[in-house]
């Protein structure tokens, strides 16, 4: 029985479109709630409210 290999540009595909629904869902719910997402960037805390965010 040969072992079939899934193809791996597909599985990159899915899981890119699958990151990107689910942050325009949490963009959506920061923005109903007035929220704020916390980023760290070379070690350096910032905070960006959801609404400055664009899609």
């Amino acid at each position: 029985m040969k072992d079939i290999k899934p193809d791996n540009s597909k599985i990159r595909e899915s899981i890119t479109t699958g990151l990107k629904l689910t942050f325009k869902k949490l963009l959506k719910a920061k923005r109903q709630s007035d929220g704020v997402f916390v980023f760290s960037e070379n070690g350096i805390i910032k905070k960006i409210k959801a609404s400055d965010i664009q899609e």
